[in-house]
């Protein structure tokens, strides 16, 4: 009888991990849903303000009867040198891509570098040159800067924290940022996904594919200026680094309280990079990107759109990969090849850390 009652008392059920909400993880540096917790819960109740609470990948500053953008951002790539790029470019890229979004044509960059006791100077020549060709690329000059160094495995070789200003021209009228998505939007993706971050962890696992993958790390400017000279309406553009399109749309989603229906037949991903992240238990929808962005334009104008931007190198790759729905709203759903539709939801961290 005693083992009877233990066995009632014995309950099978597993309840779901809960991360600290004590001390800093991994993950809450992965733009997952952890990261959003961390803006929501502590800089957005100490910095709060109009311009950053349109959540938007820079901030739209009037100044003098001109529209500026400026934008920031810090990375902590590992490894530092990997196939189609290094720390350099994808700091300037990053940064310029992020002025991009916001409609506005980059002009100016500052660059700090957080730089560890015994980094070998031919890798900080390397990285720097990159950076310097990546800047002449996109047309931006580097004007202001800043140099530290820490002591020996407090710094993983090289950080770089990028800041940009760019120019918001008389042409773009209105705002362009998830505000002002709406239901019937077509979604359109500049090219094949997953390629940055496939191309980071084969270098850091050591692994070798029959066709190299490399990084997609590029300025998507020249796709973006086409676009707004083209008349077309743009209402959102946003770039798909960390956390890939699944994250990007839901945070779109979630802001507007739409559906967004995406059609998975129709989303280009790479053999190689669609293979790699089979092998790995990847879905490439999360992996990173560094020189592929997201369009919202109204239904009507998708087809226009998308000749604009398959003329540009950058975007040629461009595809409608789904639509803007009323409902259910806050929810990203992917129709599967074989017909069925399933929740694409935000990951806590990240499949994939330290890639941008």
């Amino acid at each position: 009888m005693a083992d009877a009652k233990v066995m009632t008392e014995f309950n099978l059920s597993c309840p779901v991990p809960r991360v600290a909400d004590d001390r800093i993880v991994l993950a809450h540096g992965g733009g997952g849903r952890l990261t959003h917790q961390l803006i929501e819960k502590i800089f957005m109740p100490a910095f709060g303000n109009p311009m950053l609470e349109q959540r938007h990948d820079g901030a739209v500053l009037s100044v003098n009867g001109s529209r500026l953008a400026f934008t920031t951002d810090s990375f902590v790539v590992r490894p530092l040198i990997f196939p189609g790029g290094t720390i350099g470019d994808l700091a300037v890229y990053g940064t310029v891509n992020d002025l991009a979004m916001c409609g506005a044509r980059p002009l100016y960059l500052s660059a700090g570098f957080i730089l560890e006791e015994g980094l070998a100077m031919d890798t900080l020549r390397t990285v720097v040159a990159s950076m310097q060709a990546a800047a002449a690329k996109a047309g931006v000059q580097l004007v202001t800067g800043d140099t530290k160094v820490v002591d020996k495995g407090k710094g993983d070789g090289i950080f770089v924290n990028t800041s940009g200003i760019g120019l918001i021209e008389a042409n773009v009228k209105g705002t362009i940022d998830p505000a002002a998505v709406q239901v019937g939007d077509a979604v359109i993706v500049s090219g094949d996904l997953g390629r940055h971050g496939v191309a980071i962890l084969s270098v850091r696992e050591g692994l070798e594919f029959e066709s190299p993958i490399l990084s997609d790390t590029a300025s998507v400017w020249p796709a973006v200026e086409a676009l707004l000279n083209s008349g077309i309406e743009v209402h959102c553009l946003r770039d798909l680094t960390r956390g890939g399109l699944a994250t990007t749309l839901n945070e779109i989603a979630s802001d507007r309280n739409v559906c967004i229906k995406l059609e998975e037949t129709l989303i280009p991903v790479q053999e190689t990079v669609q293979s790699a992240c089979e092998i790995l238990g990847l879905d490439p929808l999360y992996v990173a990107n560094e020189g592929r962005f997201a369009v919202f334009v109204p239904g009507a104008q998708a087809d226009a759109a998308l000749e604009v931007m398959k003329k540009i190198p950058v975007s040629e790759g461009s595809v409608r990969v789904g639509k803007v729905e009323q409902a259910p709203g806050g929810t990203v759903v992917l129709q599967s090849r074989i017909g069925g539709n399933r929740v694409v939801d935000m990951l806590s961290g990240e499949q994939l850390p330290r890639i941008c």
